[in-house]
């Protein structure tokens, strides 16, 4: 038994060099389930109804491109897309409005097709197969600050304000969400170039990740409050390498797995939903599993939606706002003036002695009723996390990296 542990653990320290000697290769990562997430900033206002086949559209990617520890495009890098063709898709879910206003927009919308985008650097272009994932608005919303303690820092208060960048305003163009693959198989691709050491960095299997760090994230799976279920699990894939002391702690592409912990759907009166997840382990590339504790920290979502995170981790929904009451109010009469005029004329359609007064009175409180029932059961605003939303998590205990210490690796 103790010779084939020190056989394992040989060939665990022997596939860690490997990957740290040989990264995987544009393909290989390419290759993945997830692809490469490209998050673009366009150059220009874009109303993705009107574009036609043959347009074009550009861009700059707002964030560094990793291909394990390897930076594959940095951030700044010119992106350039043609419109192939124009295909209809379902909209995605919105609750901004209340469901009288969703009700009565189309269900479908006019996407462009883009087959092929070119990334290009001072150094280098590559081309790439896309997949359009959304076109929207982005905003910022991180953690709830706790209430300070007596004798307590600011810079030891986790978390912020819900912010956006540009503070409350839309953001003057529009943030573009593509998956990419290499457009040549590994058969034909050419030689891959000798990465950068310095871009590759070893990754330190003996630190200890301390806790409060904070871990870009990409959700692969939906999460929302009123759809999903406690137990649920959670997929997501670390976007960055996490550095301390400028050594890499956790790589890039890691698969980070948790769980649904606690949900709360939209209820009647409008009250809003709410959403706990946690995430509980890490696999890194070369198949070793780490337990974890994390929590949501901040996440990216459609200007549009209504969000926020507490100084917990728990996502919840925003209180109906003005024009949301106005439109429920304004339907709540509509309804209580059809259900009057309509109870009137059956009244008197049954009982010809029935008089005015006797009928307007029963009409009144046949409306009265119906529009209380009605304006009761609006059921308020939902939490909804779509795959490929961007989330920041926190950890909530140290994490040790210590190969001896952790569970064995994937079969």
């Amino acid at each position: 038994m103790a010779l084939a542990l020190f056989a394992s653990e040989l060939l665990l320290n022997a596939s860690a060099t490997a990957v740290a000697d040989n990264p995987p290769s544009l393909w290989q990562v390419a290759a993945d389930d997830a692809g490469l997430y490209l998050k673009v900033t366009l150059a220009d206002l874009l109303k993705t109804s009107k574009l036609k086949p043959g347009d074009v559209v550009e861009g700059t990617l707002a964030r560094d491109v990793y291909s394990a520890n390897r930076k594959v495009f940095p951030a700044g890098s010119h992106v350039k897309l043609t419109v192939d063709h124009l295909e209809r898709r379902r909209r995605a879910r919105n609750d901004h409005w209340p469901w009288v206003v969703n009700a009565f927009t189309p269900r479908h919308e006019t996407y462009p097709v883009f087959v092929q985008a070119t990334v290009a650097d001072a150094a280098s272009a590559e081309k790439l197969r896309v997949t359009l994932i959304a076109v929207s608005r982005i905003r910022e919303v991180h953690a709830q600050a706790k209430k300070r303690q007596p004798g307590e820092t600011l810079a030891e208060n986790r978390g912020s304000v819900e912010t956006s960048p540009e503070k409350g305003k839309k953001s003057a163009t529009p943030t573009m969400i593509l998956e990419a693959f290499p457009t040549e198989s590994p058969q034909n691709a050419g030689p891959e170039p000798e990465p950068d050491p310095a871009e590759i960095g070893a990754v330190d299997r003996n630190a200890v990740v301390a806790a409060g760090t904070r871990c870009k994230i990409l959700l692969l799976t939906d999460v929302s409050a009123s759809r999903s279920k406690p137990g649920d699990p959670v997929k997501a894939r670390l976007l960055e390498p996490v550095l301390q002391d400028s050594k890499v702690v956790l790589p890039a592409g890691a698969l980070i797995e948790g769980k649904v912990v606690k949900k709360t759907p939209p209820r009647m009166l409008s009250r809003p939903g709410s959403l706990y997840l946690t995430f509980n382990q890490i696999t890194l590339p070369e198949g070793i599993r780490v337990p974890i504790a994390a929590s949501p920290a901040g996440a990216e979502l459609n200007q549009r939606s209504h969000t926020r995170i507490d100084a917990e981790g728990g996502l919840h929904g925003d209180r109906p706002g003005a024009a949301w009451m106005a439109i429920n109010i304004g339907m709540t009469a509509g309804i209580a003036k059809e259900v009057d005029d309509g109870v009137q004329l059956v009244v008197e359609a049954i009982v010809s002695t029935a008089t005015d007064a006797s009928t307007a009175g029963a009409a009144r409180i046949v409306s009265t009723c119906v529009s209380g029932i009605y304006i009761a059961t609006r059921h308020g605003r939902d939490v909804v996390l779509p795959r490929f939303s961007e989330m920041e998590i926190a950890l909530d205990r140290p994490v040790s990296l210590n190969t001896s210490q952790t569970a064995s690796p994937t079969q």
